[in-house]
């Protein structure tokens, strides 16, 4: 993912801890993606506020060369930009650090089912 890598390095996609989420501009992380070679498959907005502004929106891509799958799911900001983003490839959510989530796994031994 060496899209999303450029931009946490650049600082336009910061990890927010209380939001378990990343403040980004939606396009950019969806740009990201697809130099890193996700075709986008599906693209929705959201419109439930009085201004019409899109309050949130979800994009899928997949990488036709590997078989994965990215999804970014949005929600808008009134005040900012960037939006809380979420971000997944093949179900595994990336968190801080840039790699898939360390309980991203539900049917573990430890807690889930056996």
């Amino acid at each position: 993912m060496t899209g999303l890598e450029a931009l946490r390095a650049q600082v336009r996609m910061t990890w927010i801890t209380a939001e378990r989420g990343w403040a980004a501009p939606p396009e950019d992380v969806v740009i990201a993606l697809t130099h890193d070679g996700f075709q986008e498959c599906k693209r929705e907005m959201t419109t439930s506020r009085r201004d019409r502004r899109p309050a949130g929106g979800v994009w899928e891509g997949l990488d036709a060369r590997t078989g994965s799958v990215a999804s970014v799911i949005w929600v808008n900001r009134q005040a900012s930009p960037e939006a809380i983003i979420f971000i997944a490839v093949d179900g595994e959510s990336l968190e801080e650090g840039g790699s898939p989530a360390p309980d991203a796994e539900p049917y573990s031994e430890a807690g889930g089912e056996a």
